[in-house]
């Protein structure tokens, strides 16, 4: 039993290590990175400078982080809320004052480790009729070594 534990969590590290570093989309399916260009062409994206210019000032924006919430809790952006890419679709009404005051235009930026969740998840929720809806594509790595606000 103890072998098969360390094997487990052997080959669950080895399986979680390149999706949490961003190494991960060098392994993706081309029809995965072909879906992932194909929402970013039908959304609104923006780098690392505008990021920064929103979490300064956000203003009436949502800060989203789409990770899952154990890369959230290893560290995030400053006032970005968590809402993990899987149940998404399900949760993000809360957060745009539904059902009784319902914003479908309040701006909001998506973020993720490089911009791929955030892409998609940016592309649902333009499906579902929310308009102002922002795909951050960067790298979280990147922000975080050039200085730029990160709470761990």
């Amino acid at each position: 039993m103890h072998r098969l534990t360390i094997f487990t969590l052997l080959t669950c590290a080895t399986v979680l290590l390149p999706f949490s570093t961003g190494a991960f989309a060098e392994t993706l399916p081309p029809a995965v990175m072909q879906k992932i260009h194909a929402a970013q062409q039908h959304i609104k994206t923006i780098g690392m400078e505008d990021y920064r210019k929103v979490v300064d000032g956000p203003g009436e924006a949502l800060i989203i982080d789409v990770r899952e919430p154990h890369e959230y809790a290893a560290g995030h952006v400053p006032g970005a809320v968590n809402i993990p890419r899987g149940v998404f679709e399900f949760q993000i009404w809360k957060h745009v004052g539904a059902p009784a005051s319902l914003q479908m235009a309040k701006p909001l930026y998506l973020q993720c480790q490089s911009g791929n969740r955030a892409s998609l998840a940016a592309q649902s929720l333009a499906e579902l009729g929310l308009t102002q809806t922002t795909a951050v594509v960067m790298s979280l790595d990147e922000w975080q070594k050039s200085g730029q606000p990160f709470v761990k």
